[in-house]
């Protein structure tokens, strides 16, 4: 009994690891929900909900592949300004004349671009994605700046009313975010680029000598990144109606970080999954819509919200110390004995 004791006690932490841990960020969805909702009974309605689901709208579109580039070992600090190039473009078209899918579309491809220097400058000269992408947050806020000094407004009804509208009662920015999760899980659950970015977050190395094609799949994903980061500044363009290049996105970058973290996503890649990043998304949204709602000064929101991240790199530490513990606990039972590990191998044809 006392030889299965560490085996017993690995398994259980890993248990606790991969369904406590795991449950605790939905239990604490709940708990604020309640909370806010004993403080406010505003916040129990229809209306507000709805709020909650516009308002947490271009946080998930970018969540989504922002999760599967730290998942991949990589990080894009550049969003918040791409968001402010693509909502800046979009509006400076659309004041110009231009219709409003082809306009949406440029503005997605102005991000679209930023995402594909980001992703040469990482996989061709091999800088490191932290240095490249907060270059990037700089230059590309500059460039919005530069192409729109003054706010940008007064844009199409039809423009607006994707910032506002919705179908069957659902807002169509709700839609695009629903539509972004359910690629996300899709992609990471059955396509094998899922495996293929949790396997380069594992070990770079070996999966490239595995015949991954690493630097093609980080490329990919830093592009799509770009692109969704633009999309996410013309639907807030739309929601707010209008887009001031100097705050536009503006801390926008924490904010995905902050919640892709808080679903489990590990920062040093390797581990994480969409289901998490939608529970990380729907308690920062929560908590961006209720701390308003009580009238909780911005400043001390703010440090809410840079202490909600603070919580979610020690979650994720706290998660990749338990894996260590657990693996080392696996290896503290009974060996097999050198016969038996034998005809295990034999069993298998080979050792390698």
């Amino acid at each position: 009994m006392s030889e299965r004791h560490p085996n017993i006690l690995a398994s259980l932490t890993v248990w606790v690891r991969r369904h406590a841990a795991a449950n605790a960020l939905l239990i604490g969805v709940i708990a604020l929900i309640f909370v806010f909702a004993y403080l406010n009974s505003q916040f129990l309605t229809t209306g507000n909900f709805r709020n909650i689901l516009i308002q947490s709208a271009c946080l998930a579109v970018v969540a989504v592949p922002m999760a599967l580039l730290l998942i991949s070992g990589n990080v894009d600090l550049s969003v918040g300004s791409v968001l402010a190039l693509g909502g800046v473009v979009t509006g400076l078209l659309l004041n110009h004349g231009m219709a409003i899918v082809p306009a949406i579309l440029i503005g997605i491809a102005a991000g679209t671009a930023v995402g594909v220097i980001n992703g040469i400058l990482v996989t061709v000269t091999t800088l490191s994605p932290v240095i490249v992408t907060l270059g990037a947050l700089t230059a590309v806020r500059g460039l919005a700046e530069t192409l729109a000094p003054k706010p940008v407004f007064n844009f199409p009804e039809g423009f607006v009313n994707l910032g506002d509208g919705e179908v069957l009662g659902v807002p169509y920015l709700a839609l695009v975010a629903a539509a972004a999760f359910l690629i996300g899980a899709i992609v990471m659950a059955r396509f094998p680029l899922g495996r293929h970015v949790y396997a380069i977050g594992v070990n770079p190395e070996a999966a490239f000598l595995s015949g991954i094609r690493v630097k093609r799949i980080v490329f990919l994903l830093f592009v799509v990144t770009g692109a969704a980061a633009a999309m996410a500044g013309t639907m807030l363009a739309a929601r707010l109606g209008s887009a001031p290049s100097g705050s536009l996105g503006l801390g926008f970058e924490l904010e995905v970080l902050t919640a892709v973290i808080l679903g489990g996503v590990a920062f040093t890649g390797g581990r994480g999954k969409i289901f998490g990043v939608l529970l990380g998304v729907l308690f920062l949204g929560i908590l961006q819509n209720g701390l308003p709602l009580h009238n909780v000064p911005a400043a001390t929101a703010l440090m809410i919200k840079g202490g909600t991240l603070i919580v979610a790199a020690w979650l994720d530490w706290v998660s990749v110390r338990s894996e260590g513990l657990a693996t080392l606990l696996r290896g503290v039972g009974p060996k097999p004995e050198p016969e038996k590990a034998a005809i295990v191998i034999g069993e298998g044809g080979s050792s390698r």
